[in-house]
């Protein structure tokens, strides 16, 4: 495959929920039916992160000379971070639990990727499609050929397919053992709003998330540098057909995330960096974003925008994204993105408290927040342009640990 295939060619070029869940889903970035949801969010929601984000509705700390929030969004959950310090700029109903779509394979990537060697090679059988639900976004993948982990995760971050997920969770001792490791790790980030039950985020009883831990898991993975890779990807060659006597078939693929192509009459978002796409009947469009702005590193996720069709979300996001590097040093933080729980060791920091400890849809789980504190961050510098269009993303960990300090991330 070809630098200038996995380059992040857009880039190159700038500055840088309810009880149960029914109904088929639907492939993403694809309109599907209006997501069946409560109108308004619960009354009271988690408080992980500070206090202000468990309350409905807007919040925001102007300060003078800030810029107002964005007129006509209308995602039912939404929240604006500061990638490198973890500071929450802005939320909206931050830990509502809704669906999350292919926002979830965030999670997915984040769990399993390391674990997966990216040059190991994998002959596809029937079992390992086995589950994709109808109507699944799909890359391609075919049974009898052979995919490096490389090959399958492009399938994933471009094209969000479902199939590449079956095969890479079967490469990982299957799909139960992927929803527990994900569960697992989602636990670890204290994203305790998160339920999994499918690997792929395809529509399923009580499968949900929120608006913040798609940015916590989002942000663990920008510090991977496969996975920024592969987020950051606008196009690629897929392994196609075999046949005998010549050599292998290969088809381009092109990144579902509009911000980053400019598709759909959409103009690409200078200095997007990913993160990740979703559309589904019940989540409706959702969708996480990274992207830079001088040195300044935004992270900002929307769910669910009740205007019609898929740019909305894209839209939403643009808007919140302009707003936050416009109100930065302007606005009093709301809250902080936590660190994970091994590192947490502030002595009144949020609990992480097990989700798997309650049914899914027993209502909002409450943490005890000390105010904001210092969150894990990304160092100074991150997500830089270098050569090739690619970004550098370090880690710092909080000031004042207490704890072990954990290994450097293994790049």
């Amino acid at each position: 495959m070809s630098a200038k295939k996995t380059a992040l060619t857009v880039l190159s070029a700038v500055l840088l929920v309810p009880a149960v869940l029914v109904g088929p889903a639907r492939a993403d970035d694809k309109p599907g039916a209006p997501a069946k949801l409560p109108a308004e969010p619960p009354s009271s929601m988690s408080t992980v992160g500070g206090a202000a984000l468990g309350k409905p509705g807007p919040q925001v700390q102007l300060l003078p000379g800030a810029p107002a929030l964005p007129t006509g969004l209308t995602g039912r959950s939404w929240i604006v971070a500061d990638a490198e310090t973890g500071e929450v700029l802005a939320a909206q109903n931050a830990h509502w639990r809704l669906p999350p779509a292919s926002t979830l394979k965030m999670l997915f990537a984040d769990t399993v990727l390391p674990g997966l060697p990216k040059d190991r090679v994998h002959k596809v059988t029937a079992e390992d499609l086995e589950g994709v639900g109808p109507g699944s976004s799909l890359v391609g993948v075919k049974e009898g050929m052979e995919y490096s982990v490389h090959d399958l995760w492009l399938g994933v971050f471009l094209r969000s397919g479902n199939d590449a997920v079956h095969v890479l969770s079967a490469m990982n001792g299957g799909i139960e053992k992927t929803v527990k490791d994900m569960q697992a790790h989602a636990e670890e980030l204290q994203a305790l709003d998160t339920h999994v039950v499918s690997p792929d985020g395809y529509d399923a009883p009580e499968q949900v998330s929120s608006a913040y831990d798609l940015t916590l898991i989002a942000r663990s993975g920008m510090q991977k540098k496969d996975f920024r890779e592969y987020c950051g990807t606008a196009n690629a060659d897929f392994p196609g057909l075999q046949v005998a006597g010549k050599e292998r078939e290969t088809f381009e693929i092109q990144n579902t995330n509009r911000l980053m192509t400019g598709a759909a009459g959409l103009p690409a978002y200078k200095g997007i960096a990913g993160v990740k796409n979703g559309n589904t009947t019940m989540a409706g469009s959702t969708f996480t974003g990274v992207a830079q702005r001088g040195d300044k590193k935004l992270l900002v996720t929307v769910m669910n925008p009740s205007a019609g069709g898929v740019n909305p979300v894209y839209e939403e996001t643009a808007a919140l994204l302009d707003w936050g590097f416009a109100a930065a040093g302007k606005v009093k933080p709301v809250g902080e993105l936590v660190p994970p729980k091994s590192v947490d060791t502030r002595p009144h920091g949020s609990p992480a408290q097990s989700h798997e400890n309650q049914p899914a849809a027993a209502g909002p789980q409450a943490a005890t927040g000390s105010g904001f504190g210092t969150a894990l961050g990304i160092a100074g510098g991150a997500l830089a342009v270098v050569a090739g269009g690619a970004f550098v993303v370090n880690r710092r960990w909080p000031r004042g640990s207490r704890g072990r300090r954990p290994e450097p991330p293994v790049e």
